[in-house]
């Protein structure tokens, strides 16, 4: 798994992505803004997709890592499909010009009308519904015989793995709100008649995100493989592919991640060709941080340096409006200067302007004691679940995105307005006699 320095490297004494230095995206944009590398994002799809050859392989990009439509585009360009939890990912998915063959739907609380709108995506539809509860199951029937359309589907089943992870980003377990066990799913197969809007036409995974074994996945994989072999008798079709999920970590500190040439390995092991007998299943997969997470970085103005005996503390123009991981997860994200330096390193709390001690990067960082007002620092690792997670608490307008590529670099978002904070909002003052009226 590639580091988060593959993309973001010193040159000159100057942090640069994609040969681009950090410190000329600050002077055009200015301060926080989000940076991503093009060859960052492109070349893990491209290890998975040469992991998977000869598989048939769909990759689905998991939309809700990364959502921007000019990062949907370049991984679609590059034959990406898009997992989508949403109808508002969907619209993205379609302004990004991916086709409906191409996606496939998760989510625990499709809606009718998201399902209505995924059913006439396109020419054709999605590719799939990968469908988490009963309850769902009869609503898509429904929505789907209603429109005189069949929603080809897949199964969730939640093998009941440990994931060893985060407990918010575990969801391959009995406990978990996602997919359906295994009794549920014979269930389902042994009388599916009763659902004539659906057919059923794959079986999906996802057991957690930022695994780092795979041990849990092993175990996942051949749960999935001994079920496929019980619904082989049941269903009247024989399914046509497996959904694999994604969650393969990243590098964020010093983790050792899982190779995607292994990951493949293991894949191709359980369901590429000799692994099991009859029609050869097509793989999906949907990662999402493997391919966005060290591809960005939050780049960052200190405002201030406040100094005390026992540790410093760091405040940036960035905070957890910008990016929540830190102070939701207590998640690690390193911080650099963005022009090298040497010296005497102290204890340092990187915080920003939020009105919540929660607002914090970083605990007590040996950082550079010379790091001051003006400097610019990248927040690293922040490509995956950043500025997708960003809102406006402290009506603080949202940071722009840059994306990098062959020297150059483009805005593919615009800084928001004090304006766009209260569009949509009666910001406009009542008359006197409407004001005269609500007080009596």
């Amino acid at each position: 798994m590639s580091r988060p320095t593959d993309f973001f490297a010193y040159k000159n004494n100057v942090l640069t992505v994609d040969g681009v230095p950090l410190p000329e995206i600050a002077e055009s944009t200015g301060t926080p803004v989000y940076v991503y590398s093009a060859e960052g994002l492109l070349r893990p799809f491209r290890e998975l997709k040469k992991g998977l050859e000869g598989l048939d392989p769909l990759i689905c990009f998991a939309v809700k890592s990364n959502s921007n439509v000019a990062i949907l585009r370049l991984l679609a360009n590059e034959g990406a499909g898009m997992d989508i939890v949403s109808g508002g990912e969907l619209y993205r998915a379609g302004i990004a010009g991916v086709p409906g063959r191409d996606i496939v739907f998760s989510g625990v609380g499709k809606t009718p009308g998201e399902m209505a709108r995924a059913l006439e995506y396109g020419e054709t539809g999605i590719f799939s519904f990968n469908v988490e509860s009963e309850p769902e199951l009869h609503m898509l029937s429904a929505v789907a015989q209603h429109m005189g359309r069949t929603a080809p589907i897949a199964l969730r089943f939640n093998p009941d793995v440990d994931p060893k992870t985060h407990p918010y980003i575990s969801t391959g377990l009995k406990k978990n709100k996602f997919g359906l066990n295994r009794k549920e799913i014979l269930e389902i197969a042994r009388d599916v008649s009763r659902y004539p809007g659906i057919t059923i036409r794959g079986i999906s995974i996802h057991i957690g995100s930022q695994l780092l074994s795979l041990a849990p996945l092993e175990d996942a994989f051949k749960r999935t493989r001994a079920l496929l072999s019980e619904l082989e008798t049941l269903l009247p079709e024989p399914i046509r592919f497996v959904d694999l999920g994604g969650g393969v970590g990243i590098t964020y500190r010093n983790e050792k991640t899982i190779p995607i040439p292994r990951y493949c390995a293991m894949i191709r092991k359980h369901f590429g060709p000799g692994a099991r007998s009859g029609r050869p299943l097509k793989i999906l997969i949907e990662p999402g941080r493997s391919i966005s997470g060290n591809a960005g970085v939050l780049l960052s103005e200190v405002l201030y340096r406040k100094m005390r005996k026992e540790k410093d503390f760091l405040i940036v123009d960035a905070g957890m409006n910008d990016l929540v991981r830190p102070s939701l997860y207590g998640s690690f994200h390193d911080i650099v200067p963005v022009a090298r330096m040497n010296g005497v390193r102290k204890k340092t709390d990187v915080v920003g302007p939020v009105c919540e001690s929660g607002d914090c990067f970083a605990s007590e960082r040996p950082l550079p004691r010379k790091l001051d007002q003006g400097d610019l620092v990248a927040i690293l690792s922040a490509g995956a679940y950043g500025f997708a997670m960003a809102g406006n608490y402290n009506s603080r307008p949202r940071a722009p995105e840059v994306l990098a590529r062959n020297g150059r670099f483009e805005l593919i978002r615009e800084r928001e307005t004090y304006e766009d904070l209260v569009r949509g909002e009666a910001i406009s003052q009542p008359s006197r006699g409407r004001e005269s009226a609500a007080r009596t």
